[in-house]
């Protein structure tokens, strides 16, 4: 069983060091194809591809001139420690320990625009690259969702091995798979809260929810689908009257 999430547009690239163990990345070549090509980009255009203030263009134009083609503690940090978004506070890896850095590194996986498949422990520079964002990278490949599609399925094919693959990642990278090529089962968990009498989708809630789950998984080393049921953090628990075999809602209020 693995879980996929999504990265987050916020970092935290302080030196506290957590864990001493980490990993690279899987596809340097294709990450360092869409670097090269960033590169290129003025402050301006790079603000005006991806939507950014002037402060963030200035940024990442300075992130994407500073990135090197090697990855190391000086330069980078652990995924899973890097990102700080709404799913990462729920995740709450700083307080993993050893076993549940392991147990993560071996079942979670962070989709990205740039580096394409992220395990928890791989070293990753500071960037922003929305699996969104409309770069063409060549002729046929007109956006990253062209760029990482079949490369993205294949590694989750190849880790997977027919076993469930649990989708927590937002709608914008989990369509950077393929799911008619993948070879497993995808089981996706939704988190709803009541509004007024109605359980409604709340989307700073379902972010941070989708941690929460992320952290249960890890924690108690669940590799049972049905044992994701028992999940009750910080009041929601399954609903089965809004779940259906591979689409699961989780309620609270």
């Amino acid at each position: 069983m693995i879980t996929v999430l999504s990265p987050a547009k916020s970092l935290n690239f302080d030196d506290q060091t957590l864990v001493d163990k980490h990993s690279q990345i899987a596809f340097p070549n294709k990450t360092e194809q869409l670097v090269n090509k960033l590169k290129k980009l003025s402050a301006k255009k790079l603000g005006e591809l991806m939507k950014l203030s002037p402060a963030l263009s200035d940024l990442n134009y300075e992130r994407y001139q500073e990135f090197s083609k090697e990855f190391n503690n000086d330069n980078a940090k652990q995924a899973i420690l890097a990102f700080t978004g709404a799913v990462y506070q729920g995740i709450k890896a700083d307080g993993f320990d050893k076993k549940d850095f392991d147990f993560a590194q071996e079942h979670v996986r962070i989709l990205s625009g740039l580096y394409g498949v992220l395990k928890p422990l791989d070293l990753i520079q500071p960037y922003r690259l929305e699996m969104g964002t409309k770069l063409p990278v060549s002729a046929k490949q007109k956006n990253l969702y062209a760029f990482w599609k079949e490369t993205t399925t294949q590694y989750l094919n190849d880790e997977l091995k027919g076993d469930v693959l649990i989708n927590l990642a937002s709608n914008e990278y989990f369509k950077s798979i393929d799911i008619k090529s993948l070879n497993s089962d995808v089981l996706t968990l939704n988190f709803k809260d009541n509004k007024n009498g109605v359980y409604k989708t709340i989307m700073t809630y379902a972010k941070t929810a989708r941690g929460y789950m992320t952290n249960y998984i890890v924690k108690n080393k669940i590799n049972a689908v049905e044992d994701l049921r028992g999940f009750d953090y910080e009041g929601y628990v399954f609903n089965n009257d809004l779940s259906s075999d591979l689409d699961w809602t989780f309620t609270r209020g």
